[in-house]
């Protein structure tokens, strides 16, 4: 894509770019009431029993990933022209999805500059190596990396590690505006939390609550993991990285059925969003589907996504994902020793 058609394709997404506060306003109230509700329901249901509760919470964790699309939204400050109402709004659906609003809006930046750079990975992405690297890495790295891949770990253990642990703690030296809302955020869910096992007592809190935001999150791993990996999804060294193609070829269109997709804010429209992260998710269809270029990026469905669980690795020379078996045959074919120097060099 030349400069000039990057100009222009900016040029047609800008007048997308624009909060809405009328929709801003009715998007957290068709997303946080019936929130509230279900989760009063799923109390109801789980009175005469557990199994009855399960249903009504996973409906209730389609609403948690909505309201993190709010939550994500603010982080760019696109929910609301404010900056004072975006923050409060920001601060108030982390406390309800358990992410700290600053700390997740640095790490989120990052991300949006780096995503696809095979030199910047390691900050807000999934962990994903080179064919070189790993032929290159020791066997405790590969059976970490095999571990973390491997979709148990990844959205069974992963939604737990990203409740308790990864948005819990700040990391060194972070910014004090960082440092208190992440405190802020932590002492509001334990006071919030606190209240409710008095209120209903600590076992019916914990199912309910439990599983509504294992369910979210596990749901929300996977929309991140799926908009970034599939096949030919575009990974660049620094010197030949485009933040353009990094946005559209690097980033999916998840093409959901409606209800889903009004589950999930819209995010489907991956590739529009990384283009332009100041269109709000509510604007992100009609800009995908007014502007033609952005019906290029690749198209994936529930069943071809499904199918990109098995890509674990990436090879540069062929810009696609391979899968772990499809490595080993290669290293049994003698490529082992030249993938692994081209790994040691690369990480040098």
């Amino acid at each position: 894509m030349s400069k000039q058609q990057t100009k222009e394709l900016h040029k047609s997404v800008a007048p997308y770019a624009k909060c809405d506060t009328k929709k801003s306003v009715w998007q957290l109230i068709n997303t946080i009431p019936p929130f509230f509700i279900l989760w009063y329901i799923a109390y109801e249901a789980y009175q005469l029993s557990f199994w009855l509760m399960i249903p009504v919470a996973v409906v209730a964790a389609g609403f948690v990933v909505r309201t993190f699309i709010i939550f994500h939204d603010c982080t760019h400050g696109s929910f609301f022209k404010s900056k004072k109402a975006t923050d409060f709004v920001g601060t108030l659906t982390g406390i309800m999805t358990l992410f700290p609003y600053e700390q997740w809006k640095r790490e989120h930046s990052i991300h949006h500059a780096t995503s696809s750079n095979l030199d910047k990975r390691g900050t807000g992405d999934i962990w994903v190596m080179t064919i070189e690297e790993y032929a290159a890495a020791n066997k405790w790295t590969r059976l970490g990396y095999r571990l973390y891949r491997n979709p148990i770990v990844m959205f069974g253990f992963g939604p737990l590690y990203l409740i308790l642990v990864s948005n819990r703690f700040n990391r060194k030296g972070v910014r004090p505006k960082e440092f208190w809302n992440t405190h802020l955020t932590n002492a509001a869910i334990v006071l919030i939390y606190g209240l409710m096992m008095m209120w209903i007592g600590v076992v019916p809190f914990l199912a309910i609550q439990g599983t509504i935001m294992f369910v979210a999150a596990g749901a929300g791993i996977w929309l991140f993991f799926i908009q970034h990996t599939f096949e030919d999804s575009y990974f660049e060294e620094q010197g030949e990285w485009n933040y353009v193609k990094a946005a559209i070829d690097g980033s999916s269109y998840y093409e959901l059925p409606k209800v889903l997709q009004f589950m999930t804010g819209n995010i489907g429209f991956h590739h529009v969003h990384h283009l332009a992260p100041r269109v709000p998710n509510y604007h992100l269809e009609d800009a995908h589907e007014n502007i033609e270029p952005l019906q290029q990026a690749t198209k994936i469905t529930i069943g071809s996504s499904l199918r990109s669980l098995k890509y674990k690795l990436y090879d540069n020379d062929k810009k696609a994902f391979i899968t772990f078996k499809e490595m080993r045959e290669r290293l049994e074919r003698g490529e082992f020793n030249a993938l692994k120097e081209r790994g040691r060099v690369s990480a040098s």
